[in-house]
Order: structure tokens, then sequence, then C-alpha cells
């Protein structure tokens, strides 16, 4: 398993007195991009109060109207799978679904706080069964997000927990402080203006995503170590980077951070093995030694040397599932990746490497002839499958195949 960086950078040290802040104003002010009078919803696990603190200073500070906190006990989930009837784990109370798209309607800013707080709680449970469980409102997430209708960001938040498990040879506060000091250095909190270091990095990805859009490749081919996948692109899929903007014009970073060019595949044409790259932590579950096979877009095997359940369960929950939703392109000059670092958190591994996304498209990657055409699901699974191992190559309609990633750089 390797990232995208061949060796470890040495990250400077950060006031650790001033990261918690810097964060919270990074990610109002230039993540979600709070707007005077925006109600502004977040949601954290239990863990995380004094990000989640620092987050709501910083949003009444920048004329919010009201900030609605959301904490998240991982407890709860474990016991739903361990005593609820198994046929009720996908369903939840229809108000979950109703807020969401009541956020949309109203206009709102949302802010969540990504990394386990218990990454062992449920692995003596059946990881069929957490596969299964479901409490967050995806269907309606997704059409938010595909209307454009918030602006939205989500930022990583260490733990004791978490920071033990990405750094299991270190006693727990040492763990600790190690994890928020590469949080902040990936964030850019070691420039004196990460906004505009930010700035700079996301012009490097308008760059690689302008260049993919010239080439209107057809398809996209992924060779490597267990690795010979080609994924089918619809005749308008476009990539893009996380530099969103809303229906109403509030530009926003989805993701903080984020070193991702993406777009919809077509999800009748995705064929061949993939062999992930970084572990999966999804749903409460790890997922090791991943190994996926499509044809004719279909997922047709899954196998893990973990939890392979936990995935199969999730691609079961519904037609879109087994399809393709989303391919990311990931070079080996972002950040993350330069840390030589398994997070064990999709925000963060994802924008280490190259990587696809069971279920649900994002639609505003392609044009009004193809929207019907992109996938649709509850789930929306990202895992990674890029390393300097693995080239990728872009297929012209008339065969012609070009390099596209190479050694984690890119040849276009």
């Amino acid at each position: 398993m390797t990232s995208s960086s061949a060796s470890a950078t040495e990250i400077p040290v950060i006031d650790p007195s001033t990261i918690v802040p810097r964060l919270a104003e990074l990610i109002v002010g230039f993540g979600a991009n709070v707007q005077p009078g925006q109600t502004v919803a977040v949601g954290a696990e239990f863990g995380k109060e004094k990000l989640v603190r620092e987050i709501t200073g910083a949003a009444y500070r920048r004329g919010a109207k009201f900030v609605d906190v959301t904490y998240i006990d991982p407890w709860i989930k474990r016991q739903r799978v361990l005593h609820a009837d198994p046929e009720t784990l996908d369903q939840y109370p229809s108000w979950y679904g109703e807020k969401m798209l009541a956020l949309g309607e109203q206009r709102c800013a949302r802010i969540a706080l990504t990394g386990s707080t218990e990454p062992h709680l449920l692995d003596d449970l059946d990881s069929t069964l957490v596969g299964r469980e479901q409490s967050a409102p995806r269907k309606e997430s997704m059409q938010v997000v595909n209307d454009r209708l918030t602006n939205w960001s989500a930022v990583p938040c260490p733990t004791p927990s978490w920071a033990q498990l990405v750094f299991p040879e270190l006693p727990v506060e040492e763990a600790l402080a190690k994890l928020w000091q590469q949080l902040a250095w990936i964030c850019r909190l070691d420039s004196d203006d990460p906004i505009a270091a930010w700035g700079e990095r996301m012009a490097q990805l308008e760059r690689a995503s302008n260049a993919l859009g010239e080439h209107r490749f057809d398809a996209l081919h992924f060779t490597g170590p267990g690795t010979d996948l080609t994924v089918g692109l619809l005749p308008s899929s476009h990539f893009v980077f996380a530099a969103f903007s809303t229906a109403d014009g509030i530009p926003h970073m989805p993701n903080v951070p984020s070193e991702e060019v993406f777009t919809s595949p077509d999800p009748l044409r995705v064929d061949g093995v993939v062999r992930a790259t970084k572990p999966l932590f999804t749903n409460g579950s790890l997922i090791e030694d991943l190994e996926v096979e499509f044809s004719g877009g279909k997922v047709v095997r899954i196998d893990a040397s973990k939890n392979a359940d936990a995935l199969r369960a999730l691609v079961a929950r519904d037609e879109g599932a087994a399809r393709l939703g989303e391919v990311a392109l990931v070079d080996g000059q972002g950040r993350v990746g330069a840390t030589d670092t398994i997070y064990f958190d999709t925000l963060l591994d994802e924008n280490a490497a190259s990587h696809i996304a069971l279920g649900a498209a994002y639609s505003f990657t392609v044009d009004d002839d193809d929207k019907a055409k992109v996938n649709t699901s509850q789930i929306h699974v990202d895992f990674m499958i890029g390393s300097d191992d693995v080239t990728v190559a872009g297929l012209s309609r008339d065969g012609a195949e070009v390099p596209v990633l190479v050694g984690g750089s890119w040849r276009i």
C-alpha cells in the first residue's frame, strides 16, 4: 500500500495553540464560505467539541444567523446493529431526509467533521449488518449537492483513537499531536495566507482538468499490480476540481483538503479488475486488501482480507450501488500523499491517490443531455486505487492511448 509520494516530506512544526482556531476560520471562511444571515448546520461525532465550538464562533463572527450542531454518537450505531431487526437497518425516519431538503430549500451552509472517534468499535460485529445499517439521508444529501443548493465543506478532526490507529507505534498523546501537525500542514496552515496557498493549488488542478477536457477521452485505463480496469466516460463527462459554486453563486470548497480532479463515468462501461491501494474505512468498518471486479459496468466480485461483507452489503443496497458514480485522478504534487501516511479516513486518503466511487454520481460533471445517464444510488463509497505503481492512460474515441498519470506525474 503506497501513497503517491515515494517518501515522506519533512513537515514544519506549527504552533499547536493556533491550529484549531485557524482551521475553524479556514473551514468557515473559505471551505464552506459562510455568508451573513445564513443558518449553518455542523455535524460531528462526540470527541470533536473543541473544533466544533471554534467553528461555531467563527460562523457567528462571519454573520451567521444560527448555528445548528448535531453530535453523532457511534455507540448508538453499535446498539442498533446489535439489537434492531436486521430488516430495518437500512431505514431511517422521514424527517432525517426532510431536514436535509430543508437545508437546501433555505440555502443553508453545511460543515462536517470527518475522522473516526471509535475506529474499532464495530470490529466484533457482523460486517454484513454493519454495512447494511444506514442512518444518514444519503439520497437527499446527493440531491442537495447535485442541485447545488448549499455551500458546504468537510474537514478532518483528529481524535485520540483515530491518531492511535494512524500511528500505533506512538503513545496516544504523541500520536494525536503528530496527526494534528500533519493535518495543519496538509491544510496549508503553515502559510501566512492559507487561502492564497490553496488558490495556487487550485490553479494547478484547474490546468489539469482543462487538459483532460481538451482530449475528450472516451475512457480511462488503469494498470498496475492487481489492476487492469477500463472506466468508460460519457460523451459530455468533464473533469472538475473542488472549486464549487452554489446555484446562487456562492463559491466554496467542499473538501478541505482537496487534491483531486474528478468526473462522472458511464455506469454501463466499466470492465476489469482493480485492487485498492489503501484500506477503506466506511460506515464503521475497516476493509483491507480490497479487490473488485467489474463486468458491463457492474460489480461482479468483491474480495478482501477483512470485512468484505460490509462492502458487499453496501453494494446490495440498490441497483446503482454496484456501479460507478465517480472517477477521480490525483497527482503526486499534493500534500496528503507527501506525508506517506495511511489515514484510514476517506477524505484524506482519497486526496493522496486516484480513486473511484461506487454509487451516486455528481450530475453537474456532465451536460444536460447526459444527466439521465449518470448513476443514481443511496450510497457513495470512494476507494483508493492509485499509487506510483499505477499508470493511468486516456483512450480516445479512435482507439489511441494517451498517457495521463505516470508515477504520480501528469503527462498530458
